[in-house]
């Protein structure tokens, strides 16, 4: 274990920051809900992956890499799932596997580490039919028409997680009304399949071949993986009711448990420009669109410049900022040779900050201080800004700022500069000449191979100048 750290979480499910003290130092052990395969992620959801990323590599830092196991699952049977796969005329499996691809790819050009363990709902089928019929079995569901339900009135408690009231949960439920329900919070633990749908034979003794509910899915996931009781489990906000809510209810009624997971984590919503992103507004954005323009440590930077419980701002400014400071970063980088060495250790101060319920914009902030220490200090202060810096998931010693891939292109290959540089010149000759159906072929040829345009009339000319910026994939690291 590395140098002792006090390490305070805000929990959700007591809404206090606590002392976190994990069951076993020797196994610390965090569940996280990952996506539903079936269609690109989005920005949003790309929050809960950083930020929970970060917290595992805290927690490796603190106990030690062997002793932390993190699950994050993967949701591949789900409403959304067949109504995408029959939009499209494929099948769920090749839906679920293009998707799942894509994610993958996605979320590792935001340098996040991969899960300990990363189950797929459809391989836990036998262990959700299990703790379905201990439910059954010990008075918390009941079978009706094909269907087993969660009695909600059967435990006292329910809703101390997202501390809604009676009323309040009552017009949530009423999304799903069904006259089988004995109580309209009731919730679906099994459900039959329609024609065409996965489906597996029905727990309980029902006949007809039926398909598992959400909630159930990350219960039986986590008990495989984790444990009846665990340390910690983590997701987005929206995710406290009915989500979270359901499987505390499920968790603890068939493990006859006073928690499942001690710590509740949630992250704070995200919104663009100052909007709710929404696809009827045109500003919904996914991880991949982003990828295309930004490089995915600006875009993981700019995600933990705020604190994993506010909500964020997503904006192309600050994105220009986070982009400025990987500059500045990745410089001194090269000033220093840095490359993280084994066995260097980040800066105390930065995880003093991670540790005061993961406060990534005061870790930010020390790693500031410590980067003018870095630049004229020794040795040792340089290998401790570049752990430090690690530490963040963000790998400065690669770092190739989108505003200087012009100027490599230079070096890295001075023919493709040359030809961009005529086909420039070529375009602006045409414009000058009123030839806009040879200006837009040459535009789009640039297009083609990487290179974006832009116009802008002179404030003290009046004339056109065009500027042009490359992809910053086109650079080879």
């Amino acid at each position: 274990m590395a140098e002792a750290h006090q390490l305070m979480l805000y929990n959700t499910l007591t809404r206090t920051k606590e002392l976190f003290e994990p069951l076993d130092p020797q196994n610390v052990r965090m569940y996280v809900c990952g996506p539903t395969v079936y269609d690109y992620a989005h920005i949003g959801n790309a929050r809960p992956v950083i930020v929970f990323d970060v917290l595992f590599r805290l927690l490796r830092q603190i106990y030690g890499a062997r002793h932390v196991t993190y699950v994050r699952n993967i949701t591949d049977v789900d409403d959304k799932i067949n109504a995408r796969a029959a939009e499209e005329g494929v099948s769920i499996r090749e839906l679920t596997e293009r998707t799942a691809k894509q994610f993958h790819e996605d979320i590792a050009a935001l340098d996040v580490l991969p899960p300990t363990v990363e189950p797929r709902a459809t391989e836990h089928i036998a262990e959700m039919k299990v703790m379905i019929e201990e439910l059954v079995e010990k008075g918390h569901a009941y079978v009706a028409e094909d269907h087993v339900l969660f009695n909600v009135p059967s435990m006292p408690d329910y809703g101390k997680l997202s501390n809604r009231s009676l009323e309040e949960m009552e017009m949530g439920a009423r999304v799903e009304v069904a006259p089988f329900k004995k109580d309209p919070k009731d919730f679906v633990l099994w459900k039959p399949s329609k024609e065409g749908e996965p489906s597996w034979p029905s727990p309980c003794g029902i006949k007809k071949p039926g398909r598992p509910g959400w909630h159930i899915e990350c219960s039986a996931m986590a008990a495989k993986h984790l444990g009846d009781v665990f340390d910690i489990h983590g997701g987005g906000i929206d995710l406290v009711f009915p989500h979270h809510e359901n499987e505390i209810a499920q968790s603890r009624c068939a493990h006859t448990s006073d928690v499942m997971a001690r710590y509740w984590l949630h992250n704070g919503f995200l919104q663009v420009e100052g909007q709710k992103m929404s696809k009827s507004l045109g500003n919904f954005i996914t991880i991949h669109e982003l990828l295309e323009e930004w490089p995915g440590a600006i875009v993981r930077f700019n995600m933990l410049r705020t604190h994993y419980r506010q909500p964020i701002d997503w904006t192309r400014k600050s994105l220009e900022e986070s982009r400025v400071t990987l500059d500045r970063w990745g410089e001194l980088c090269d000033a220093i040779g840095g490359v993280v060495g084994e066995g260097w250790l980040p800066s105390s101060e930065v995880v003093d900050a991670l540790c005061d319920d993961l406060n990534t914009p005061l870790a930010i902030s020390r790693l500031h201080e410590l980067a003018k220490q870095a630049k004229s200090g020794s040795p040792a202060q340089a290998e401790q800004w570049l752990a430090s810096v690690a530490l963040l998931g963000l790998d400065v010693a690669h770092w190739v700022s989108p505003v200087k891939i012009a100027e490599l292109m230079e070096v890295t290959d001075p023919e493709l500069a040359t030809r961009v540089k005529g086909l420039v010149e070529a375009r602006s000759k045409a414009r000058k000449a009123k030839d806009y159906k040879e200006s837009d072929r040459i535009r789009d040829e640039l297009a083609g191979i990487g290179v974006t345009l832009k116009d802008s009339k002179n404030p003290e000319t009046g004339e056109i100048e065009t500027t042009w910026e490359v992809d910053f994939k086109m650079i080879p690291r």
